[in-house]
């Protein structure tokens, strides 16, 4: 039931239920300018449901109820009113017997009721009889609506198995609280057998048992009947696409009950031999499967499954000899990789085959009897000596003979040599475990009939320790010992190296060589841990007396047979206080071996320090007679400045002075430029000896600077200001000073100043006056 429905329902009760229990009426008496009082007495309406049917067209208003007050006495004299929804323009009253009409066709899916109020109102007095009241009229249904599903188009994925598919819904837009016109009734028009529908809500089921693998797609059409499918009523149909989803409810199957592959004796391990195929029904992760080789067959070989084809890859597990077994007979497995637990009675979801393997003989290289060869050999065997032998032979029927052979590589010194028949490694210079303790070669076996025949092994040759080096000292040894020593002091603690190899570890013995113990002043005292001491036997001694002293010690090692050397320990005598200090050790054994007393050593050092105090002292005087000089001439540049602001004389005001410093371009002059001349006194205007801003010099002037300013590593990262100074040329008329010309003031003419204004008057007439003296 909808919304519209409900509040039908609502309304209809409220209009059932009295309006006016209690209804009042007021009689009224009429008195000459005067009135009578108003009694309460119990009125009421009388009327019948209203209810008014949609959909009617007609030329004059259809009847609709009637409305009648308790005091109608048929007399006339009672007025009924109509007001409210629609009144007047789609409801009327006759207002003497309260007869209500419909005049326009009304539409209950549009407005299911309207809600209108009456009054009766006494025809002589014009009061009310009746308060006014409110009632309803609803608009009755009449079946105009077909039926609509919703939610379409429809389209259901579902297990093959399931048994309820999916749902329709259709609508109706009459009044389902009001006869049938909007009960609907679903059936199928297409589907069967497979499917069905129930009639009341429209839940499509399966029939039937459905296989996906016969078919996986099923048009379904649903119509929905209103009235309960009686004549005359409107329907609607729609349809289903039903698309059925896999279940692994097949097991796989191979394609073959036999499979014939061929294999190579030559072919490396991970080798594909074949492959193997099963068939499943099935889709998706329904269709995964797994396979597996059973039983013993799986010595020689393997299978894995390639997860997109679905197929069985057989791979060499390991390597084949047609000479020891030609053929190979394995049976393989599929199973479902996932199993639905209701079929399992349906049978076991995997399947078997068998696969057989012919091995093909090829000529195959000679194989060597080991993957590799370990050898050891003594160091210092003479050359020659026998190291080892390695064997190949031809795994093919015909045993070829095979020729052996070391591949030398050009870095590499020839240590070994090989017998090509047989195979016997021998040296061809001794070895010496301490420059090389093994060897590395690689032994090749070729066919004699087919040279492309070729096996290689390594062959580790370990050189074998032999006790030929004795034991050393392993540094220098840097000793001293004071004058003012006591018997029994350490004065330093020795060890040995040995570069022979020692199984058991080195051990080594120390003592003092036989030429050594003779009036010895210092004994060797053996730790016991490969480390001894040298102590004093003695106190006290005298450099004047023995400046050093050699002690031969006796090392001792545990080889088979033991070396022995001797090895001198050179010792220092110091003039120090108990505790050496090393550094003036040093110093002292320098000065004595040199034969320098200090006295001498002393002197040595104060004329060193005379001379480089002498030399400071004439690098400084060197310097400062530099920066006098500097300051004369910065003297002399300042005073070769000459500034003046009014009309100098010319040559007699600068001839004592170079002003080419005047014309460098670094010095930026304001440019201000003149009028212009006539042609005649552009030529009588001395040249300047600048150049002018639009000579080729001044624009190869500022491409310098800019490329210097391009390439100055120093040059900020961004742009800057760059302020070239240049000399210009200056007035059009030239410069009016003789300064720097090669021509006299006599060879020139200055009649053109008279021309130039007042201004220039009186230089006019300095020039004027010194060409009229002058002639």
């Amino acid at each position: 039931m909808n919304c519209s429905a409900l509040l039908s329902l609502m309304l209809m009760l409220v209009q059932l239920w009295p309006c006016s229990p209690n209804m009042q009426n007021h009689s009224t008496q009429n008195t000459d300018q005067s009135f009578t009082a108003v009694h309460r007495v119990k009125r009421g309406w009388v009327w019948e449901p209203l209810f008014a049917t949609e959909e009617q067209t007609s030329m004059v208003p259809v009847y609709v109820g009637q409305l009648k007050s308790d005091l109608d006495k048929q007399d006339g004299n009672l007025k009924y009113l109509l007001t409210g929804e629609g009144a007047g323009n789609i409801f009327i009253i006759d207002e003497n017997n309260g007869k209500i009409y419909v005049k326009e066709k009304l539409d209950r899916e549009k407005k299911p009721f309207y809600i209108l109020r009456a009054q009766a109102i006494n025809k002589n007095t014009q009061l009310p009889v009746e308060p006014e009241s409110e009632f309803i009229i609803k608009v009755r249904d009449i079946n105009d609506h077909e039926p609509q599903f919703l939610d379409g188009p429809y389209m259901a994925t579902v297990p093959e198995m399931s048994p309820e598919v999916t749902q329709v819904t259709a609508t109706d837009g009459d009044d389902p609280s009001y006869g049938n016109s909007a009960r609907l009734l679903y059936s199928l028009i297409q589907g069967q057998p497979y499917f069905s529908v129930e009639p009341k809500t429209g839940v499509i089921r399966m029939a039937s048992q459905m296989d996906r693998e016969t078919k996986d797609q099923y048009l379904v059409i649903i119509q929905a009947k209103d009235m309960v499918g009686q004549a005359g009523a409107f329907s609607a149909t729609a349809t289903v696409t039903i698309n059925l989803s896999d279940i692994n409810d097949n097991p796989p199957k191979f394609q073959q009950r036999l499979y014939y592959m061929n294999v190579s004796e030559e072919a490396p391990v991970g080798t594909t031999v074949g492959k193997v195929f099963a068939e499943d029904s099935d889709i998706g992760e329904n269709a995964a499967m797994n396979y597996f080789i059973e039983g013993d067959s799986s010595d020689a070989f393997d299978i894995i499954t390639n997860n997109e084809t679905q197929e069985g890859i057989i791979l060499l597990k390991k390597r084949v000899d047609y000479e020891s077994k030609r053929r190979y007979s394995i049976e393989a497995k599929v199973v479902n990789r996932y199993i639905d637990d209701r079929f399992l009675e349906e049978g076991p979801f995997e399947d078997k085959t068998i696969v057989k393997i012919n091995v093909e003989d090829a000529d195959e290289p000679p194989v060597f009897t080991l993957d590799n060869y370990v050898m050891e050999i003594a160091e210092g065997a003479m050359s020659g000596s026998l190291v080892g032998v390695v064997t190949a032979r031809d795994p093919d029927d015909d045993d070829c003979p095979v020729r052996y052979s070391i591949v030398h590589g050009m870095h590499l010194k020839r240590l070994f040599s090989i017998n090509e028949h047989n195979g016997t490694i021998i040296t061809t210079k001794p070895l010496d475990r301490e420059i090389a303790s093994w060897h590395n070669i690689t032994v090749t076996a070729t066919e004699t009939r087919n040279p492309e025949k070729i096996s290689e092994v390594n062959v580790y040759i370990q050189v074998l320790d032999v006790n030929d080096h004795a034991p050393e000292f392993p540094r220098y040894y840097e000793t001293f010992v004071c004058e003012n020593a006591v018997s029994g002091q350490l004065i330093q603690s020795i060890s040995a190296v040995d570069q022979d190899d020692s199984a058991e570890g080195h051990r080594f013995y120390f003592s003092l060589a036989q030429e050594g113990t003779n009036n010895s002043h210092f004994i060797v005292k053996d730790n016991k841990d490969n480390t001894a001491g040298i102590f004093t036997a003695k106190s006290g001694f005298r450099r004047q007396e023995q400046f050093s002293f050699y002690l031969p010690i006796l090392i001792l090692d545990n080889g088979i047979p033991p070396l022995t050397s001797t090895n001198t320990l050179t010792i220092t005598v110091c003039d120090c206080d108990t505790k050496v200090n090393t550094f003036y050790c040093r110093y002292g054994a320098f000065m004595y071996s040199m034969g320098l007393s200090t006295e001498a050593l002393v002197a040595i050092l104060a004329c060193i320090l005379i001379l480089l105090v002498f030399f400071l002292a004439i690098v400084a005087i060197r310097q400062q007679r530099k920066k006098s000089s500097f300051s004369d001439k910065m003297e002399e540049f300042r005073e070769n400045i000459v500034r003046y602001d009014d009309e100098g004389g010319g040559e007699e005001d600068t001839e004592a002075f170079d002003i080419s410093a005047l014309r460098t371009h670094t010095v930026m002059r304001t440019h201000k430029p003149r009028k212009k001349v006539t042609t005649e006194i552009h030529s009588l205007y001395r040249q300047s000896l600048q150049v002018g801003p639009d000579s080729a010099i001044f624009r190869q002037f500022i491409s310098e600077k800019l490329e210097e300013a391009n390439t100055d590593p120093s040059a900020p990262p961004y742009d800057s200001l760059q302020t070239y100074a240049f000399e210009g040329t200056g007035s059009l008329a030239g410069s009016l000073s003789s300064l720097g010309s090669n021509m006299s003031d006599a060879d020139q003419s200055y009649d053109y100043l008279t021309d130039w204004g007042p201004q220039f008057k009186q230089l006019a007439g300095m020039y004027t006056s010194h060409r009229s003296v002058g002639d």
